[in-house]
């Protein structure tokens, strides 16, 4: 048996769940194993009872106990088929850096029933001191486009700190129901997350409810296909959890195929539409270490490729790194 430990949260590790958190720092755990240790109170952060969902914060402390037992472990596999997947998936690379075209219905993180995500199949590609590289930033699952992975602990504190300052300037587009009034503007609310039938939901609150955190997007129409359909390009401000897929939704216009948040009732679509979540993560552009800015931007998934054709976007029409639709009126 091994002893009890006491871990503490890393700066690039700062807002990570509980349970995800353990999912990187001891792959061999458990989640039913890990939720029992919890009830238990064997686990703490800063000596303080926690559950799996429990956001920990840069400078806390971890307690973890004992759990090199029998019960508790389960061996880590760690595929060559990972490693080719993982590869086939970069558009950039650097000795910091690996930037991933992710596929959308790829999780970036484990969590209760999810046993195949990204978060887990990076430990194919460990750097040479045999450490696996460290997500810098989240997309949701169904979300697919470009998602930043840091090689080293010092990359992966470097960039955490970039993303966090904002200094990372994220562009995504998206087909929605409808076209937005106005062409383009400012989505401005406060969000909050409820649990559901379905999971967590996010949902519009009034500024002062509990847990309200204030979010922002920028939006501009690319293009339209009559009234129904409208190609938009999106600048998130903030990073709020499912925030352009909720503010879409409050404009109006809700992202085409979004399970959770497509609130138009008895809508029909059109023939030829891919099924998926409408939204990609198309174009990203921050500052390497050295001091260059990388701007990378990263193909459209089938499905929604499928779908611009149905619907005669061309997403060839602009000229990625000098006249990207959201440079208009921006």
């Amino acid at each position: 048996m091994s002893a009890v430990q006491q871990r503490l949260v890393s700066q690039d590790e700062d807002g990570m769940r509980l349970d995800r958190w353990f999912a990187h720092h001891f792959p061999q755990l458990g989640f039913g194993r890990l939720q029992k240790l919890i009830r238990n109170g064997e686990v703490k952060v800063d000596k303080a009872k926690v559950t799996t969902s429990t956001r920990v914060v840069a400078g806390q402390t971890v307690r973890i106990p004992p759990i090199d037992d029998p019960e508790t472990v389960k061996p880590v596999k760690v595929r060559d088929e990972d490693a080719d997947f993982l590869r086939d998936l970069i558009i950039y690379e650097d000795d910091d850096i690996y930037v991933f075209n992710k596929p959308s219905g790829l999780a970036v993180q484990g969590g209760s029933g999810t046993y195949r995500h990204l978060d887990g199949m990076l430990k194919s590609l460990p750097n040479k001191k045999g450490e696996p590289p460290r997500l810098v930033h989240r997309l949701d699952r169904d979300t697919s486009g470009c998602l930043v992975v840091a090689k080293t602990h010092a990359a992966a504190s470097h960039f955490g700190t970039v993303f966090r300052s904002r200094s990372a300037r994220k562009i995504y587009w998206a087909v929605v129901a409808g076209n937005p009034h106005p062409q383009q503007g400012e989505i401005s609310c406060f969000l909050a997350k409820q649990g559901g039938m379905d999971g967590e939901q996010v949902v519009v609150v009034k500024n002062g409810t509990p847990g309200a955190q204030h979010s922002t997007t920028y939006y501009s129409t690319t293009d339209t296909a009559s009234r129904r359909f409208a190609w938009v390009t999106l600048k998130p401000v903030t990073g709020r959890t499912h925030q352009l897929r909720v503010h879409m939704a409050q404009l109006g216009t809700p992202i085409i195929g979004d399970p959770r948040y497509f609130n138009i009732e008895n809508w029909q679509g059109a023939p030829g539409l891919g099924e998926g979540l409408h939204l990609h993560a198309r174009r990203i552009a921050f500052p390497l270490r050295g001091g260059k800015r990388l701007d990378i931007s990263a193909p459209l998934p089938p499905h929604m490729r499928q779908s611009f054709d149905a619907l005669g976007f061309d997403p060839d029409r602009y000229d990625i790194q000098q006249q990207d639709p959201e440079e208009e009126g921006a």
